[in-house]
């Protein structure tokens, strides 16, 4: 049976109550409900107080555990878990009944948790233990309860409205098998009718790879891939809060901006790379590799079709999008440089090892400059690594931005041009500025309080005068 695989994020599977009688039900009857599986996220604010918050850094049970393991206030972060995972669901279930069954999961989790938590405490407290090499596993453990909670209560309320949804956890709960990535959706898949069930899939995967390890966060849009690909989807469709736009509406303005309708995953890659993930890039790999479509819709519109994107060129060049983060530079001065091999690899090697995440880089004779997503933290012990490594060297960093223009074809429109226009007619200075011959991307350099009103003179000269707007872009 033709099938799609949909994911639902966390914010808004803090109201799949409504979901579910417009996205997921609507105007569907009998059989017209099914031929779709759902990934699920943790509920809003659930993974934070699992892990640590994302934003801001407060410890969660696993910051706790592993930082003070001789003490218990990882108990207290688990308590306050619980509560949060019930306040949750109440939210959303209104059956008395559904409630009890949904506490009870809830109670039985974190218990199990707590458990393995102690018992890990004491197994460390001998010397041949070690706590760091058990650290990845916690994580994922921790990670999986949230999803596993979601799922759960979400397969409730649609059987309560009438639809057979079906709790697939793959959170490896009690499984004593060690399962690859995809032996575990398989088995997670194996014998579900989709012409008469729908599966409510956790979108954590316990798996010999460890999706914590490699993906980080990341992980649900991993799970959502691959098993779009396993399952030989005809599209994958992730539900977010908004439409993907050609800005942020909150900041240039909702009628300002236009839904992109169609793109491909050349845009999606960008996007990723400057923070702005319409999809993981690795997840968008897979769906590539299978030739699965994404479709990235709005939740809270379950009529418009949103974007589209898959791997065809554009028709006609145009700007799609026009967004920008905030970034460092690390330069690297040698005046001795020019015609020397190795400071390339050198710089590489420092930056790899402090896990810093390269978004661009420029380089003439004598100087090299990288601008990194990083923690100011994170660089100063980069550039004492690198005095170490090249002491004859000058080694700078700065804060700085990055607003970039996106677009499958660029070409004839005279971005860089017209951008620098723009950004000066609108009182600022771009920094640098460049410009691939694939012309995907021009990237404009500029102080970090200036990236705002660069990103609306920018949209303001490059996108709204190429086409209207569309009102229902949010």
């Amino acid at each position: 049976m033709p099938h799609t695989v949909e994911k639902i994020g966390g914010t808004s599977m803090s109201r799949i109550d409504e979901l579910s009688n417009t996205l997921i039900i609507g105007k569907r009857r009998k059989a017209e409900l099914y031929g779709r599986i759902f990934v699920v996220s943790a509920f809003g604010g659930i993974t934070n107080l699992l892990l640590e918050h994302k934003k801001t850094g407060e410890p969660g049970v696993y910051a706790a555990f592993v930082n003070n393991q001789s003490h218990h206030g990882w108990h207290d972060r688990l308590d306050r878990v619980a509560e949060a995972m019930k306040e949750a669901h109440v939210k959303v279930l209104d059956n008395p009944a559904d409630i009890e069954r949904a506490d009870a999961f809830v109670n039985e989790r974190m218990l199990g948790a707590r458990n393995c938590l102690i018992d890990l405490q004491r197994l460390c407290s001998y010397g041949h233990f070690r706590l760091t090499e058990h650290m990845s596993q916690i994580r994922e453990l921790l990670s999986g309860l949230g999803e596993a909670h979601s799922a759960f209560a979400t397969t409730l309320l649609l059987k309560r409205k009438g639809v057979n949804a079906r709790f697939v956890d793959l959170s490896g709960w009690h499984d004593e098998g060690d399962l690859s990535l995809e032996d575990r959706i398989r088995q997670g898949i194996d014998g579900i009718d989709l012409k008469s069930e729908m599966p409510i899939v956790t979108g954590y995967a316990q798996c010999l790879e460890g999706l914590m390890s490699e993906f980080d966060r990341g992980y649900s849009e991993v799970t959502f891939s691959r098993l779009a690909a396993l399952s030989g989807a005809s599209e994958a469709i992730i539900h977010k809060e908004f439409h993907l736009s050609s800005a942020d509406p909150a900041l240039v303005g909702a009628d300002k901006v236009r839904k992109l309708g169609r793109t491909n995953y050349d845009v999606a890659d960008q996007l990723s790379n400057l923070g702005m993930e319409a999809i993981h890039p690795k997840a968008a790999k897979t769906l590539r590799r299978a030739a699965v479509p994404l479709r990235v819709t709005n939740a809270f519109e379950p009529q418009d079709p949103g974007t589209l994107i898959d791997d065809r060129p554009a028709e006609t060049p145009g700007v799609e999008i026009v967004t920008g983060l905030d970034l460092y530079t690390l330069e690297v001065f040698e005046q001795d440089m020019v015609g020397v091999k190795g400071y390339d690899a050198a710089i590489l090697d420092v930056l790899t090892r402090h896990k810093v995440r390269i978004v661009s880089k420029v380089s003439n004779a004598n100087t090299i400059t990288h601008y990194v997503d990083s923690s100011l933290k994170v660089l100063r012990r980069v550039e004492k690594d690198l005095s170490e490594r090249c002491p004859s060297a000058e080694i700078s960093s700065r804060a700085i931005a990055m607003a970039s223009v996106v677009g499958r074809d660029l070409s004839g429109l005279s971005v860089l041009t017209r951008g620098l226009q723009a950004i000066a007619a609108a009182g600022h200075e771009a920094i640098g500025a460049s410009q691939g011959p694939r012309n995907v991307d021009v990237q404009f350099i500029v102080d970090r309080d200036a990236l705002d009103p660069v990103i609306i003179a920018l949209h303001r000269a490059l996108s709204e005068t190429e086409r209207p707007a569309l009102s229902k872009a949010a």
